[in-house]
């Protein structure tokens, strides 16, 4: 096949868009397969990678395929659908083939590869707020000591092609490759800035897209930290609101100012002397301690266990609150780490080179620009009013710089609404991916304040 007319096609070597993947059967109802894509799209020739591929086939009347990503940058689609096989309606798993993936340099597509299992959690534990000069010498070596073992295990050449933008390209090959004259996506978080991305490059390539919890293509890595920042302290201010209903709540006095300070002082003793930990020898640190509330953060389902790891945790036991940390870093039980950390990194320098990317061995190139997919169908921008990772703003913001941007808001807690979030939202979303009909703006609530 001719390569796709258009400047994001013209250097594609016409072998990619011929691809048919080999599915086979990888257990429990699944199919798996990969896709064979250029490392460097300037140089189609050269070194190729492979995409994986995971499938959970059509139950009825096939539209085409819903392709999902579920994240990060580095969360491995091809596990996450696996794990999580109703993440999608019954509807939608009857209209279409749903479809993940493990974007370049993530899970199993030319991971991205940099400390064992001792180092990472060295890594993991080492102080991320330092207060003194000793502290910030220290993180400023495990920044370079990171780049170097990335350098050293993964290549430099990886590295320079693990960016958000070739994974868009990556993702019209799959269109491709899947047989859809256009792409039905839904994207979560981080999926919501590869939706975009792939919007800017191929706005008339779009059947119907679902961006759910937006970052803003606009942003600087900075803006965004900041943003996200100015969300986690909303979303604990909802937990702490919350907390006070209940008997089990930690908090002696009821206020958020007061509970605030008791947090503060909490980070503190283990800044000084890590917590107890009864599972294994690794120190429950401030770095872990405070990674450990911000991964309760992301889903009112678990803040039961945060009162609790934070009962414990006040007594001088951090136990529970290592097991969340591990849960959001990726560690697994027997001990070793997925490459979702390692993954993380190495896209985000590469899209967000200024921050936080000082001895990052290649250099990324920003892209910071409003999207307008001008020619694109509607596309349908979910925002929570209290999202921790993804400001309910940045939705806002998103919806509105998109030529035919639909904002969908969701008036709740967590991070982003369809599945298990807001059944209005899930009732919209699945009426608009079947049918390729808009919802009318904010069909779920009416449009809070900014």
């Amino acid at each position: 096949m001719i390569a796709l007319a258009g400047t994001a096609g013209a250097t594609t070597a016409p072998t990619y868009y011929g691809q048919r993947p080999a599915w086979s059967s990888c257990g429990g109802g699944f199919q798996c397969a990969t896709l064979r894509v250029p490392l460097d799209y300037s140089k189609p020739r050269g070194r190729q990678i492979k995409i994986s591929l995971i499938k959970l086939p059509a139950t009825g009347k096939k539209i085409g395929s819903l392709v999902l990503n579920f994240g990060g940058p580095g969360v491995s689609g091809v596990d996450s659908l696996r794990a999580a096989r109703t993440t999608v309606s019954a509807t939608l798993r009857q209209r279409f083939d749903v479809v993940s993936f493990d974007p370049r340099g993530v899970g199993r597509s030319a991971p991205v590869r940099c400390f064992g299992t001792l180092g990472m959690d060295a890594y993991l534990a080492a102080d991320a707020t330092p207060d003194d000069r000793s502290e910030r010498a220290a993180l400023k070596q495990w920044g370079k000591t990171l780049a170097q073992a990335c350098a050293a295990n993964s290549g430099k050449e990886l590295l320079a092609h693990v960016s958000t933008g070739e994974a868009a390209r990556d993702l019209d090959l799959m269109r491709s490759a899947l047989g859809d004259s256009r792409l039905t996506y839904l994207g979560w978080s981080y999926g919501t800035y590869l939706g975009a991305r792939y919007a800017d490059l191929y706005p008339g390539r779009i059947r119907a897209m679902v961006l759910d919890g937006a970052e803003d293509p606009q942003q600087t890595g900075a803006e965004f930290q900041k943003a996200q920042n100015q969300g986690f302290q909303v979303a604990l201010n909802s937990f702490l609101r919350d907390c006070f209903k209940h008997k089990d709540c930690p908090f002696r006095k009821h206020t958020l100012t007061a509970a605030g300070k008791r947090l503060d002082t909490l980070l503190r003793r283990a800044d000084r002397a890590p917590l107890r930990n009864t599972a294994d020898g690794r120190q429950v640190s401030e770095s872990i301690v405070r990674t450990g509330i911000i991964a309760a953060l992301y889903s009112t389902d678990s803040w039961k266990v945060l009162r609790g790891a934070l009962t414990a945790a006040f007594q001088g036991d951090g136990t529970t609150l290592l097991f969340l940390s591990d849960f959001y870093n990726g560690r697994r039980q027997d001990g070793t780490y997925d490459n979702e950390t390692f993954a993380h990194q190495a896209i985000s320098c590469l899209d967000h080179p200024e921050t936080p990317c000082p001895y990052w061995p290649v250099k990324g190139k920003r892209f910071t620009k409003k999207v307008t997919a001008a020619g694109s169908p509607p596309i349908v921008v979910v925002g929570t009013t209290r999202d921790p990772a993804t400001p309910y703003a940045l939705a806002r913001s998103l919806a509105a710089q998109l030529r035919h941007g639909v904002l969908l808001t969701n008036d709740g807690d967590g991070h982003t609404a369809y599945h298990g979030g807001s059944s209005c939202v899930e009732r919209q979303v699945d009426r608009y991916l079947v049918t390729g009909r808009a919802p009318a703006r904010d069909a779920c609530h009416a449009s809070p304040k900014a």
